[in-house]
């Protein structure tokens, strides 16, 4: 048993105009997390490129945890971070955005955080 799921997911074939647009991204991901049951607790992003390569960024702070999201326009690259924790299933937060968005070609990975009852599973090195 795990305190929070986290998922890293990979997006690849992205239209440019959606990876710059960070109000947009942003307002799906706090909308995502709310219709999910979430408390969203802050939010803020951000658009880049003057000294970087085009693309955006976007952070919702929940109570659960957080949803996160950093594009590469000229790659056509989004990467979307939603780790949870308690009855908030980040499974159906990313359904919820990959359908408004309309995301087809992305790699998922899930990570369990703070295995079993929150002792550690094994001594971490310093």
């Amino acid at each position: 048993m795990y305190k929070g799921t986290h998922l890293l997911i990979d997006c690849h074939n992205v239209p440019s105009q959606l990876c710059l647009n960070d109000e947009l991204l942003l307002d799906v991901l706090a909308r995502s997390a709310k219709k999910a049951g979430a408390t969203v607790i802050s939010q803020i992003r951000y658009r880049f490129g003057a000294d970087s390569p085009p693309g955006c960024t976007a952070v919702v702070m929940l109570d659960e945890s957080h949803c996160s999201v950093h594009s590469y326009a000229d790659a056509g690259m989004m990467a979307f971070d939603i780790f949870t924790c308690g009855s908030t299933d980040p499974r159906f937060v990313w359904s919820l955005i990959s359908d408004e968005l309309g995301i087809i070609d992305a790699d998922i990975r899930e990570v369990g955080r703070f295995i079993g009852s929150g002792q550690p599973a094994s001594a971490s090195a310093t």
